[in-house]
């Protein structure tokens, strides 16, 4: 099970103008002959859910762990509410990854703990000052969120996958990211399900104004929430425009995933 490592400190929000994430030339190698990035650009504006596209091994998931510092990257800069995150001191890192939110793909939660425990816990560590009723309240009020308030006793082994997937998100969500990075979110979902996680992705942008890069292979999901698509290929930015556009691309290989 992939593990919370980050540490994080409150920090007050600040109204950001222009693009809140900026990636420029971001390279990353696994050894001499594993070159996965070799110069991505992008950005993301306030408000918008960016999906990135690519086949597997492209990159996809290591280009958002680098913005939260899962993955340190070879060459490259990147900008966090005008932050260049690569060079900051580790309280200053801190501060803004208070800010981000991440959903792994495998969700990531404590099978030894129960729903509630896995949403105190998060709380107990980054936001300490918390009481325990105000903690109570919060998880009440997340898992209404998700529509899971039923769930708050049960371990993660009695979950669907589309429940643990929900509970993941309402771990997110505790901490009232800004931004929410999401790594393939509706991957090992079936069709129902994967649409119903899709429209939460909606709902939490319009109830809480997420900034967000979704990851995915799920075109159904690209197409329900993205406001704009990106596809990697040969670890750079290979095309970049909405659903239809790309779907309509002369580029025979960017039409390829929209088939």
């Amino acid at each position: 099970m992939e593990q919370e490592t980050i540490t994080i400190l409150p920090q007050a929000k600040i109204e950001e103008k222009g693009p809140v994430i900026e990636i420029t030339g971001l390279v990353k190698s696994f050894g001499e002959n594993n070159h996965v990035l070799k110069g991505v650009n992008l950005s993301v504006n306030k408000g918008e859910d960016l999906v990135i596209l690519g086949r597997s091994g492209s990159g996809k998931s290591i280009t958002i762990k680098c913005i939260v510092g899962l993955v340190l990257p070879d060459e490259g800069e990147i900008k966090v509410f005008g932050e260049n995150v690569l060079n900051l001191p580790t309280s200053k890192l801190n501060e803004v990854r208070i800010r981000i939110g991440f959903l792994f793909q495998n969700s990531a939660l404590y099978d030894s703990m129960t729903v509630k425990q896995n949403l105190a816990f998060t709380l107990q560590r980054h936001a300490s000052h918390l009481t325990a009723t105000e903690v109570e309240n919060e998880i009440n009020a997340v898992l209404e969120s998700v529509g899971l308030a039923e769930a708050i006793d049960k371990m993660p082994s009695e979950l669907s996958g589309g429940m643990r997937k929900r509970i993941a998100l309402a771990r997110t969500l505790i901490l009232k990211p800004e931004i929410i990075l999401y790594d393939e979110p509706t991957t090992g979902l079936d069709t129902i399900t994967s649409k119903e996680i899709s429209e939460l992705i909606l709902d939490i942008k319009k109830n809480n104004n997420t900034t967000s890069i979704i990851i995915t292979h799920d075109m159904a999901c690209a197409r329900l929430t993205a406001d704009r698509i990106m596809i990697l290929k040969d670890g750079v930015i290979h095309a970049e425009g909405s659903y239809l556009e790309l779907e309509k691309s002369e580029d025979e290989w960017v039409r390829s995933f929209f088939i």
